[in-house]
């Protein structure tokens, strides 16, 4: 593969490791694996997390790295190489990575909401005296269900202005949509540059969550109460491991939390030195990522203590899933905290931290495939990356929009739990199936090989050839058992919604049928003759410059035709007049 075009590359390979630890690190470490541990009995849940970890996380990492690394391309042409009869996996990565993008961006625009309602003492959402405030509202933690926080009312009513559902659309929250343009504007200037620009930027937005984490913790530990939130955390509840839905959970945790499936970090990977440390960066991302998740289990529990401590209430009557948990539960502890505005500051400019490097990456993911598959013509007309980049950006900004509609939280909903649950199991099932299984282990060892001089140990190969495949099987039936229809809150979607909703899921894994019956029609031979050649590596690679070297000859045999009639039409014509005579 050395023989590849020269491809750029990170200007150092610190910025790659940190691209990756941005990319991996996200929303889901502050508010999903809490919300995880609280449900599946506190420090009983970390037992099969970090199983998961070594058994899943690391070696799926270790294989999308180094396909990456040693293709040098993004998703979609590293598994048309490999796999020919699943290149659809690539393509199916490519659109769910985009569907992402498009409402992912909105978490950031709510954090940038909130950021600037922090600029203000008492903070917006302290007490019930505001005009957006319904009569059953209250200032404190309640068991009672006809009643509802200041921060739960500030979300649904100032922020969102939601309607009753999607049968009222209502019109577009105007702050929101700027707010939204905001966020692309600064997702843009990250990344126009490509890893050039990508790469310094990360400096700041994958390190400065952690100060800020810290500082949390520190001052939360000083709080009365925050030991007995801590010990809700990590002292286990056995039983709870006897539940098999708290170990699919453990590694639905971590293979949604890496990012695998999403090519991303394929993508960014094939902007490595072929000859990088792939098993280093392996190890420091997702090493890196469960500390990060563990230190917010942390931070979050020790405030949820504190105000179980002022409240008089159990903690297990807190804690709420999804995005509630970081823009209604958490923020109620701001006010009582010393500084309120400065520590409401200071967490919802991690969370904007957090959002943009896992938009960074999904974006990069387009931009990535668009160039290695497109980029002489694209160029030929936009003449420079840059535009390529705003298009992408313009467009994604403009599919963002009816997220910041009243419906909107609707809208996110219904797209994130079509498409983070359902679609990308099904995604991850086939890449693994692609790579370890068709395309094979030994191949796969042998790439390594020949980028770093050695082979992998055994504990990868056992992974890869059985562990990892298995494993990510046993998730996906069970993701499928247990699914649910999308609801928000006591919110039912109807029918129609739900239509929808597959209709989404459906628009990335339908690409991987489509393009292994492509495959299977344009390589030449009988059904079994291609049908073997759909799983032989670089096959389509072969057939492509076959197709060009005929054309290329054709192309020599019509220049050879012309330059010997050439000399015979372009004489002039009383030159021929004398050559008869």
């Amino acid at each position: 593969m050395e023989g590849e075009p020269k491809r750029v590359t990170w200007n150092k390979q610190i910025e790659f490791t940190l691209a990756g630890i941005g990319c991996a690190v996200g929303l889901g470490n502050v508010w999903r694996f809490p919300y995880l541990c609280y449900r599946s009995g506190g420090g009983a849940f970390l037992v099969p997390y970090l199983l998961m970890l070594v058994v899943l996380g690391i070696p799926l990492l270790y294989m999308e790295l180094a396909v990456g690394q040693y293709v040098r391309r993004g998703p979609v042409h590293a598994m048309a190489k490999l796999c020919p009869l699943l290149k659809g996996v690539g393509l199916a990565t490519v659109a769910i990575s985009f569907i992402m993008c498009t409402y992912y961006i909105i978490i950031i625009t709510w954090a940038l909401y909130y950021l600037f309602s922090s600029f203000q003492s008492p903070l917006p959402w302290e007490n019930c005296n505001n005009t957006w405030n319904r009569p059953n509202c209250t200032s404190s933690i309640t068991n009672n269900s006809f009643s509802s926080t200041a921060s739960q009312q500030f979300f649904n009513y100032k922020v969102l202005e939601r309607t009753a559902g999607v049968e009222d659309p209502g019109t577009i929250r105007w702050e929101l949509f700027l707010l939204l343009l905001v966020a692309w504007i600064l997702v843009y200037l990250s990344i126009f540059k490509g890893v050039k620009s990508t790469g310094k930027v990360v400096y700041f937005t994958a390190l400065f969550p952690y100060v800020i984490l810290v500082a949390l913790l520190i001052n939360n530990m000083q709080l009365p109460g925050a030991i007995k939130g801590i010990e809700f955390f990590i002292i286990p509840e056995w039983d709870k491991l006897r539940s098999l839905e708290v170990w699919v959970n453990a590694a639905a945790q971590i293979f949604n939390s890496l990012g695998i499936g999403f090519g991303s970090l394929m993508a960014m990977a094939s902007y490595n030195d072929f000859h990088n440390s792939v098993l280093k960066d392996t190890l420091v991302i997702s090493i890196t990522n469960s500390f990060t998740s563990i230190l917010a289990g942390f931070v979050i529990f020790s405030a949820f203590g504190y105000m179980s401590h002022l409240q008089n209430i159990p903690v297990s009557d807190i804690a709420v899933d999804g995005p509630g948990l970081v823009f209604v539960v958490y923020p109620q502890t701001f006010p009582m905290m010393s500084l309120p505005p400065l520590w409401a500051l200071l967490f919802f400019f991690m969370l904007l931290c957090l959002g943009l490097d896992s938009q960074f990456a999904m974006v990069e993911v387009m931009v990535t495939s668009l160039i290695d598959g497109y980029g002489a013509f694209l160029l030929k007309y936009l003449k420079q990356k840059e535009i390529l980049v705003l298009i992408v950006c313009c467009f994604s900004f403009f599919l963002g929009i009816p997220h910041v509609m009243q419906v909107g939280i609707y809208v996110f909903q219904l797209m994130d739990h079509y498409t983070a649950i359902v679609s990308i199991m099904f995604l991850a099932f086939f890449e693994v199936a692609a790579v370890c299984w068709l395309y094979g282990v030994r191949r796969l060892s042998d790439n390594i090989q020949e980028m770093r001089g050695n082979k992998p140990n055994v504990f990868f190969i056992a992974c890869w050839t059985v562990i990892s495949p298995v494993l990510v099987a046993v998730i996906l039936v069970f993701s499928v058992i247990q699914f649910k229809p999308a609801r928000y809150e006591n919110y039912q979607y109807p029918p129609w919604c739900q239509g929808i909703g597959w209709i989404i899921a459906i628009a990335s894994i339908v690409w991987i049928p489509l393009c292994a019956l492509h495959t299977l029609w344009v390589l030449p031979g009988s059904f079994k003759e291609r049908l073997w050649k759909s799983i032989t590596p670089f096959e389509l690679d072969k057939k492509n410059a076959c197709i060009e070297r005929q054309e290329e000859i054709f192309s020599n045999r019509q220049h050879l035709s012309n330059v010997v009639i050439a000399p015979i039409t372009s004489l002039p014509v009383h030159s021929m007049d004398q050559t008869r005579f």
